[in-house]
């Protein structure tokens, strides 16, 4: 896909790059989609399932957590800003609160380059865009939980909130009074939930560092051997190129243990209603969050001591279960049963020979457990890379389909927002901001729920935007007295 050239435009404080227009073209209509269904005789299902999840509609039906308060603390990290992100898409009315000075990650932004950060239309104060995604259908108040009086600002919001999450160092919220252990005494119903790397007990649990800052998300990848064994061994790469383990390019540990935060607190929240009429206390740390989706690895080394290596993308388990370099970019191709395996063979054969000769070579292949062996996987990966390297993404993908086989391009971002299912359901979508623009944004999986699906109403806030609101409508604190606290540093 070709990539426009984007026009600058000069601002005050920073050269800010205009966002590309979306859709570059329009999503297909109900009517061609419709003829898609007829083609695989599944009318009247594929109208059902439309006319129950049509993410359009959604606007005018019931949120699930409506009336539920939530309180967000935290700095830099991403766990409990997307665990709370998710119970605001879900209608929860959800309060960051932040110190007078912002939560640092407001000013982080790809090299630090501030043109890649939005202005807030009112003020043009510059915002990451890390933070606006994670601020999505939430209030920003500032509140510094260092002063006494910022504490019993904060005790009085506990005391009317259902679920806090907070992501500080291990006991600091505890060491100024405002802790679980404390507001639980205000607040018996309070769900609680602390989001870290390693945990806030036990030998090695989170620390902070000298330079002031708690143990950050690379440090859960890596304690929980996901870094280990994601990269290349060093037998299959040129000596010296390869062998060294890669991380996650996003920041997966914050995310998959802020998933797992929204699951604990929706399971207490059950349980406080249902059963027990008291809150409890939730720990979730992303070192262990990571090890619950480590498909085997721990069971095989239970097993036999085993540690598994990296091996790429190819799987231990499978022959032809990998992404494969082609003319313009990758496909990923599945083989994971015989017939699968065998209709890829006889689709490559067309074009290249060879592989219908190393099969009758080798009959080692003709077996699931033999040809997962190391060099059987060379063997194949060689011949598909080889039929693959003269062939585009869509030739490769219409000769595969052919076949019945599992197959389909490794997309860029640009194809993504760009691709037609994903256009039509919708997977991305663009929400008109009052502060930041046209943005562009990934809907909530939660939004094709039938009868109450999650939505985003906005995103981003500027800094203490909402501080007028929230205090008049928890404490009765005015204009002026909001004045006299921001004086005093308090807000």
């Amino acid at each position: 896909m070709t990539r426009e050239p984007r026009e600058i435009e000069i601002k005050s404080r920073a050269d800010t790059l205009k966002p590309r227009p979306w859709p570059v073209t329009p999503p297909p209509s109900r009517e061609e989609v419709a003829k898609v269904y007829a083609k695989r005789k599944a009318e009247e299902f594929g109208k059902w399932c439309e006319d129950n999840l049509w993410f359009q509609d959604s606007w005018s039906k019931p949120e699930a957590l409506q009336g539920v308060r939530i309180l967000e603390v935290g700095l830099w990290r991403l766990g409990h800003k997307f665990a709370a992100s998710l119970l605001a898409e879900l209608g929860a009315e959800v309060i960051k609160v932040e110190p007078p000075e912002g939560d640092p990650m407001r000013k982080l932004t790809p090299f630090g380059r501030e043109e890649y950060m939005l202005a807030d239309s009112e003020t043009g104060e510059l915002c990451g865009l890390e933070f606006i995604h994670e601020m999505r259908n939430k209030y920003s108040i500032t509140l510094n939980l260092e002063t006494p009086e910022g504490q019993k600002l904060y005790k009085g919001l506990a005391a009317r909130a259902d679920i806090i999450i907070e992501e500080y160092p291990p006991g600091y919220m505890d060491e100024r009074g405002i802790g679980y252990r404390q507001l639980s005494k205000i607040n018996p119903r309070l769900i609680y939930c602390w989001i870290g790397i390693l945990g806030q007990w036990g030998p090695m649990k989170d620390r902070v560092s000298k330079f002031g800052q708690w143990m950050l998300e690379p440090f859960a990848q890596a304690a929980c051997s996901y870094i280990h064994n994601t990269g290349y061994p060093e037998d299959f790469m040129p000596r010296g190129s390869g062998g060294d383990p890669t991380r996650s390019g996003v920041w997966l540990c914050d995310y998959v243990a802020g998933e797992q935060a929204a699951v604990n607190i929706l399971a207490a929240l059950y349980y406080r209603e249902e059963k027990s009429g008291r809150g409890q206390f939730i720990e979730v740390t992303g070192a262990e969050a990571m090890m619950d989706i480590l498909d085997f690895d721990i069971a095989w080394y239970g097993f036999n001591e085993s540690i598994k290596a990296r091996t790429g993308s190819w799987d231990p388990n499978l022959n032809q279960y990998a992404w494969n370099p082609c003319k313009d970019g990758y496909m990923m191709i599945g083989g994971q049963t015989d017939r699968l395996w065998y209709r890829i063979g006889m689709c490559i054969e067309r074009d290249l020979p060879q592989f219908g000769r190393l099969i009758h070579e080798d009959p080692f292949l003709k077996e699931v457990a033999a040809r997962n062996a190391l060099q059987a996987l060379i063997k194949t990966y060689t011949l598909t890379a080889m039929w693959l390297r003269d062939t585009n993404r869509v030739e490769a993908e219409e000769k595969l389909l052919e076949y019945d086989i599992a197959a389909g391009p490794l997309l860029y971002i640009d194809e993504v927002c760009e691709f037609p299912h994903f256009k039509y359901r919708p997977w991305v979508y663009t929400i008109e901001d009052e502060h930041y623009g046209t943005l562009l944004y990934a809907v909530p999986p939660q939004a094709f729920q039938m009868r109450t699906p999650a939505r985003v109403k906005w995103l981003g806030r500027p800094l203490g935007k909402d501080n007028p609101e929230i205090y008049q409508k928890y404490f009765g604190i005015g204009p002026r007295m909001q004045e006299v606290l921001k004086e005093k540093g308090v807000i």
